[in-house]
């Protein structure tokens, strides 16, 4: 007999499994990492620019992975600093022309992996899901945070 949690772990895992694989196919097309997807689509739906700080929480990932990430995503041209006096915190990243073609691209294959990955459900089911999710999120957030309470 399987147990919540090991349908609850399987399932979650499954879909970060595939979507993992959907973004790297889709970036391994440009000559970058899966994960850049995500960075990629979150400058681009923010064309006046993300502070690393403000990149972070988009995305949920640290300031050594931002970091990182931007570093090389400059080094190929797709990202640019505005206001090089500024600190590196608070300078304003944006796409350069070639990284919004790359990342209007991520965004439409994105679009439509979400569109396939939820056929047949309808709008409140998406709606109920996501918020079903977002709730989830917070929970584990609060026990990652705060610990399992010891059962008596």
């Amino acid at each position: 007999m399987t147990t919540r949690f090991e349908q609850f772990s399987a399932a979650i895992y499954g879909v970060y499994r595939d979507i993992l694989k959907i973004q790297r196919d889709e970036m391994i097309k440009h000559n970058l990492k899966g994960s850049y997807a995500l960075y990629l689509t979150a400058l681009n739906h923010n064309p006046d620019g993300l502070t690393a700080t403000q990149l972070c929480e988009v995305c949920d990932k640290d300031k050594a992975a931002i970091s990182r990430v931007i570093s090389e995503l400059e080094h190929k041209g797709l990202v640019t600093r505005v206001s090089a006096k500024d600190t590196f915190y608070r300078a304003k990243l944006k796409l350069t022309n070639s990284g919004r073609v790359i990342a209007e691209q991520v965004d439409h294959a994105a679009s439509v992996a979400v569109n396939m990955a939820t056929q047949g459900m309808s709008e409140e089911d998406r709606k109920t899901m996501y918020e079903c999710l977002g709730l989830i999120a917070t929970n584990l957030r609060s026990i990652c945070k705060n610990g399992i309470p010891e059962v008596q």
